[in-house]
């Protein structure tokens, strides 16, 4: 199975020693992405909504850098500093997955990098092989 490194300037890179992404065969494993806008390097905004679409927008640029698309996701993994602020990422969730939304599972942690309130990861299969 051929193993790639996924790297893209569309999404802000690591602020770690880690990949944005790894794709393995037909796999894109993402690293998690935070609402940092990949210009600035900074919090896309103070807001559950503001960071919560830069960080799912980050996801989506990753995600195509290694071959796959919105529709490819099938889990996305979602950390958030305050449960109380679901909703509002449910809302921003459903802009980029309007219908037949991917598996999801999230969890309320402490804290997160940078000071954000949200943090999203996710596994996607590319249709076509390498």
């Amino acid at each position: 199975m051929k193993r790639s490194i996924v790297r893209t300037e569309c999404a802000p890179l690591p602020l770690s020693p880690i990949s944005q992404a790894v794709r393995a065969g037909q796999m894109i494993y993402t690293s998690g992405q935070l609402g940092r806008d990949p210009a600035t390097g900074k919090l896309a905004g103070p807001t559950m909504r503001e960071q919560a679409r830069r960080a799912l927008a980050n996801l989506k640029a990753v995600v195509e850098a290694g071959g796959g698309s919105l529709r490819s996701i099938v889990k996305i993994e979602g950390l958030v500093t305050d449960l109380d602020m679901m909703g509002e990422f449910n809302e921003v969730f459903k802009e980029f997955f309007p219908v037949d939304p991917p598996a999801r599972c999230c969890f309320e942690v402490r804290r997160l990098a940078a000071g954000a309130l949200v943090e999203v990861s996710a596994v996607a299969v590319v249709e076509e092989p390498d």
